[in-house]
Order: C-alpha cells, then structure tokens, then sequence
C-alpha cells in the first residue's frame, strides 16, 4: 500500500459507522481496497465498483482522479469479486463519470477540418465492415450481449443513424425496438419491466430506439404523466428523479456484470439544425409522414428537455454503461462516429470463433472421410 492511501485508511478505521456503511463523512460512498494492485480507492455502486483514486505501487506519486494520466493507470470498473468487465472506449464524446456533465460544453456540430462527405462516407463503409466481422466473431464466441441505447430531440438521426451503422450486418444477429407511450399492460409494471423484456441473446446486437430513459427525459418534462403510473409512494419529483437514476444505475451495472456492453448515444443536434429538418419535412412530400404537430409543441420545451438530459447523462454515465453525447448536426460525421465507438467497443472484448480440441480435430478429419 502507497503512503497516499494511509490517510484515507485511518479516516476510516476511525469512523467504524461510515466503514460498515461505505460512508465517509467528507467522501460519501467510498470504500479502500487493498487487495487491487493499482486500484486502491473505489466507489461502490449496487453489487460492484468504479475506480475514483489510483496510485502505482512502490511510486511516491499523489492520489490520481478517475481519468487522470501520467503514472496513475487507467481507471477500470470491477465486480465484488475483482473481476474486469466491459469498460467504456474513449473517445471525445465521452460523458464524465463524476456527475459533471455541462450540456451547454456539448458540441452539436463537428469541428472545422472534418473530412468531406464522401471520405466519411467511404469511412463509414470500411466500419460497418469490420463490425460484419465482429457480429460474426460475438455470435460464435457467445459469451456477450450487445446493447446500443438511442436518445435524442426529434429529427435529430436516429433512425437513419441506426439504418447506416448495422446495414451490413447479419440481420439474423441484430434486434431492434422501438419504445414509445407505454401501454395499458407496461404501466401496470415498473418502469423497467418492458426494456428488460427486450435486452438481446447472448451473441447479438440490440438497440433500444429510445428507453428506460424516457421516464426520465420526457417524463421529467411533462411529470402529469406519473399520475398514469399510479406510484404508491408520495415522494417529490426531485427525490422521484434522484431514485430512478439509482435504478437505471442497478440495472444496467446488473446487465454489465452478466456479459452486456451497454453502449448509450445522444444524439446533440442544435435547436437551428432541427428547425431546418423540420422545415424539410413539410417541404418534401417524401418525408410529410414523419412530421406531427406535436412536434412543434414539444419543441417549445427545449430548454426542459436540455436540463433533463444533462442530468440523466450525469447521473448514468458509468464506465461499464457510458454515454457518448454525438454531434448531430452533420449526419455523416454523426454515423462514422457511432459506428467506431461501436468497433472499438466490441474489438476491446477480443471475441473470436471458438477453437476445437484436438481430439475433435480427429474426429472431424475421420468425419470428413466418410463424406461421399
């Protein structure tokens, strides 16, 4: 154990109360562990942990924050038992997962030196590509599941980002639901209950064209519709919030802990970019279906909507389920971006068709030779 760590111990030898609680006083939440090399100061969620504090061994170095560099390592997440699962890609669309997530600091468009249309275009079909590849290598390998969850404002992609991103795909490895107003049958469940009823096999990709999210988006927007859910409980709409994000939390740390990648893109278009799209949905008879008068009211909402999402991304974002707040301004740049966040997120498992033993290498071969 490095001297950074020795303060922190004693805090917490000398508070019994907070050690049996996982409390202390000043660092609601956490926990030492001395039996992670590297990995010392964690904080615990439900049944698992993220790192918050890391030190290397035998370095006089001081305590690291979660996503520092230089000689702290990388912050990894663990189960109880100490176990790697999936940990988030970088990329810089990454949400924070210290709770500090400022939408306003979000970019809806992508930087000046983006490359021209078709060289994302081009790019785009070198991922979908490989992710054919990786499909195939998650199948067989069968030991992870594959979750991409899809939020936005509307007209900001999300169909056609989810089309361009698994169009060479096997679709007999992909499924995809869409959530809208819950039914008769849903509300009579928890809030969970529909999306867990849809989470893909083991070996396939599922998407979630909008989620469990909704009942923290549009619900905290327009909070009348819990009176549709007939909650027991009368707690306020702050605490009601607060206890949704620790379930959305559980759960997804439960799908982690049982071989999910969890990957969850919001899609940032800006105000002016989805008055344009909506204009171009009136203009083009192609396109007038996908257009509602409800639309525009909910549109009047925008800043309700921005401040619900800065808080769900804030409060969720997990390295075992992270967030990425996409550009969506640029569609092109939005879909390459999702599909290699996708790729490095899947080849990060190293998932490969399984090998055969030798002897039943021996016994396809004397298969093989009866075969007429």
């Amino acid at each position: 154990m490095t001297r950074g760590a020795a303060p922190l111990i004693r805090k917490m030898k000398e508070t019994p109360r907070a050690w049996q609680e996982n409390r202390l006083p000043s660092a609601t939440g956490f926990r030492v562990v001395e039996g992670l090399a590297h990995h010392v100061v964690i904080r615990w969620e439900v049944g698992g942990a993220y790192v918050l504090a890391t030190s290397s061994p035998g370095v006089d170095v001081p305590w690291a924050p979660l996503g520092s560099t230089g000689d702290a390592p990388a912050p990894r997440w663990y189960d109880k038992e100490g176990t790697n699962v999936f940990n988030a890609i970088e990329s810089p669309f990454l949400v924070p997962f210290e709770g500090d997530f400022r939408i306003s600091d979000a970019p809806t468009a992508p930087a000046p030196d983006v490359p021209e249309k078709k060289v994302l275009k081009d790019r785009l079909e070198e991922v979908v590509e490989d992710l054919d590849d990786l499909q195939r290598r998650l199948y067989a390998d069968d030991h992870w599941s594959v979750l991409l969850v899809f939020q936005a404002m509307d007209a900001a992609g999300k169909d056609s980002t989810i089309r361009a991103v698994l169009r060479g795909i096997n679709p007999q490895g992909c499924q995809v639901f869409s959530f809208k107003q819950p039914s008769k049958e849903e509300l009579d469940h928890d809030f969970l209950w529909r999306v867990h009823a849809a989470l893909p096999e083991r070996g396939r990709i599922g998407v979630f064209n909008r989620s469990h999210y909704e009942e923290v988006l549009v619900v905290r927007v327009h909070p009348e519709y819990l009176e549709g859910q007939r909650l027991p409980r009368g707690v306020s709409l702050e605490e009601r919030w607060e206890e949704r994000y620790e379930s959305i939390r559980d759960f997804e740390a439960h799908l982690a802990r049982n071989g999910y990648v969890v990957l969850k893109f919001f899609l940032n278009v800006s105000k002016e970019e989805q008055a344009a799209r909506f204009r171009r949905r009136i203009d083009r008879p192609d396109k007038n279906w996908k257009f509602s008068k409800g639309d525009l009211e909910e549109r009047t909402h925008w800043e309700k909507y921005m401040d619900a999402y800065e808080n769900a991304l804030g409060a969720t974002s997990r390295p075992w389920a992270p967030w990425y707040a996409i550009p969506a301004d640029d569609k092109p740049y939005l879909r390459v971006t999702v599909a290699e966040i996708v790729r490095a997120s899947l080849a990060s498992l190293k998932v490969d068709f399984p090998q055969v033993g030798e002897a039943r290498a021996r016994e396809l071969k004397a298969l093989r030779e009866t075969i007429v």
